[in-house]
């Protein structure tokens, strides 16, 4: 009865007059088109990118969100194009949103050691709730729970959308940073009354050195990520350390919870778990979350490079 009262309030915020916010992942760099459309097309050959996030496994796995993403630097257009799928479901599939996204990004060099790359990003959304699987409280009877039919009137169970962002990456050789503006126009999402979705604001900064004592396949690389969304708003402190193929990265989301990864890199093939151990007063319902990324390089002809590329973390 709990779980589904609280998958009861989860569907009223998108029905009543409110505010959405958008899934939230722990691997930003192992999804960075969904961090930063100006990352499309940063590599050197074309990119396929694969993340799944379980959130919150303790509550009957009521939030799982999967992508895909392609990238790649394309000559005769002069920049970068990129794809990204994503489903969102919550609670158990009551709540689904699935969504599309083209990109492309342009770069140009400010001088031979410090590039800036924009990118711009549109949307389809679509927005859907299975009926069948909600509970009002005129379903409720004392004694024998959920039994009788509810007389509340949903006159539509999907909402279709169009949304737009943008975002700017600035690099050179070791360091980087960015910014990106999420759902430009604010559209509304909302089912029954408006839901307006607000602008995600998102900033990262960070870093890549060398260090060991032949400073060849050893690095380390601290980040900085601050977001906000309407009310809701977040810092995320993070270090990566490699050795070789091997890739390990500790997150602090301040107020919420620790990310622990490990991942495995190679040339043309990436694999990395994480685990988010939640520190909020909800830590001993949720049993924290897990996520996986898989990203692919597709071999490609050598060619003589006509732009930088942007080193940054893997995962």
């Amino acid at each position: 009865m709990l779980k589904r009262f609280l998958y009861i309030i989860l569907i009223l915020c998108c029905y009543s007059e409110g505010f959405s916010q958008d899934p939230t992942f722990s691997q930003f760099y192992a999804n960075r088109l969904y961090l930063n459309p100006a990352f499309a097309g940063t590599a050197n050959c074309p990119r396929l990118s694969l993340n799944y996030r379980n959130q919150w496994p303790g509550i009957d796995n009521s939030f799982i969100t999967y992508n895909a993403g392609y990238d790649q630097q394309v000559d005769a257009l002069s920049g970068g194009i990129g794809v990204l799928l994503m489903h969102d479901q919550v609670g158990e599939g009551v709540l689904n949103t699935t969504s599309a996204s083209l990109m492309y990004s342009y770069q140009f060099s400010v001088n031979r050691k410090f590039s800036i790359r924009a990118g711009f990003q549109g949307t389809f959304v679509q927005k859907a709730i299975d009926i069948s699987n909600l509970r009002f409280g005129d379903m409720i009877d004392a004694r024998r729970g959920f039994v009788y039919q509810s007389q509340e009137q949903i006159q539509t169970d999907k909402v279709l959308y169009p949304d737009f962002s943008f975002g700017l990456l600035g690099f050179s050789k070791k360091t980087y940073f960015g910014i990106a503006i999420h759902h430009l126009t604010s559209p509304d999402e909302g089912l029954i009354d408006q839901s307006i979705l607000p602008r995600r604001y998102t900033a990262h900064f960070g870093g890549k050195f060398s260090f060991g004592l032949r400073n060849e396949d050893m690095s380390w690389s601290p980040n900085v990520i601050y977001q906000q969304q309407g009310e809701a708003q977040e810092i995320n402190l993070g270090v990566y350390v490699s050795k070789g193929p091997l890739v390990f990265g500790l997150w602090n989301r301040i107020g919420d919870a620790f990310t622990a990864m490990l991942g495995i890199e190679q040339d043309d093939f990436r694999i990395g778990y994480s685990y988010d151990m939640t520190t909020s007063v909800l830590s001993d319902k949720t049993a924290g979350s897990h996520e996986i990324s898989l990203s692919f390089i597709f071999p490609c002809r050598p060619k003589k490079v006509k732009f930088e590329t942007i080193s940054c973390p893997s995962f």
